[in-house]
């Protein structure tokens, strides 16, 4: 076990690339949230403008509470988007409300990464509540075999985590080729809207780095307990 605080320092680096990503996407949206595009788009026009082009008239938009809390629900199909983004006419707003109709947009095209990712939800639940503790009591016991079987487990969250990095990149890359095509903002705010989604599409990378990181320090707890 000592091992595995020893190498918190692999941590660090990660931690700091993570908070730098949350200020990035915070700055992002703030800074383009105050400025009203020209095209007098609401977040919830966008989508539905979007949805609307790629023939998709069975998704619902609605309103929900929080601050960058928008999602997609394919089990309902729900477009979720929050307040600053449902009623505003902002640049950020119609990015990330495109961003959201291009993973309905992935859904209704039976976009392939979007289907495995889904598949796997349930087991990736599973192994992040409890992969590391399971690992953690192989280890303490001395059971390799249990160890493997926990970092197994929590294997499936850094597979979600892989698989999602495809899966925002592509809703981001659809949403932006909509806005561009169809003149939802004009070159200077389609700039804007790029640079929102990009530092959101960052925090996945993130997300994914610390996961491996704490994959990497497990491996290298169960191998120093067979070393000995």
């Amino acid at each position: 076990m000592l091992v595995y605080y020893l190498t918190g320092f692999l941590v660090i680096p990660v931690f700091i690339f993570s908070v730098i990503c949350q200020i990035k996407v915070n700055s992002n949206f703030n800074k383009y949230s105050r400025t009203v595009s020209r095209s007098g788009m609401t977040g919830a026009d966008a989508a539905w403008r979007l949805l609307q082009l790629n023939g998709i008239t069975d998704v619902k938009i609605k309103r929900i509470g929080g601050k960058l809390t928008d999602y997609y629900d394919p089990k309902k199909k729900e477009i979720c988007l929050s307040q600053d983004v449902f009623d505003s006419r902002s640049i950020a707003a119609i990015g990330v409300a495109c961003h959201e109709a291009g993973h309905a947009c992935q859904h209704a095209m039976g976009y392939a990464p979007l289907k495995f990712r889904n598949a796997v939800i349930p087991i990736t639940r599973i192994g992040s509540w409890i992969g590391i503790p399971l690992c953690l009591i192989g280890i303490f016991i001395n059971t390799v075999e249990l160890a493997y079987v926990g970092l197994a487990l929590y294997g499936f969250v850094a597979l979600f985590q892989f698989i999602t990095l495809p899966v925002e990149f592509n809703a981001s890359k659809r949403a932006l080729q909509t806005i561009e095509t169809y003149g939802f903002l004009t070159d200077t705010e389609y700039k804007g809207a790029r640079k929102v989604l990009a530092s959101a599409a960052l925090t996945y990378v993130a997300a994914l780095a610390s996961v491996l990181v704490t994959m990497l320090r497990l491996i290298l707890v169960i191998l120093s307990g067979n070393r000995r």
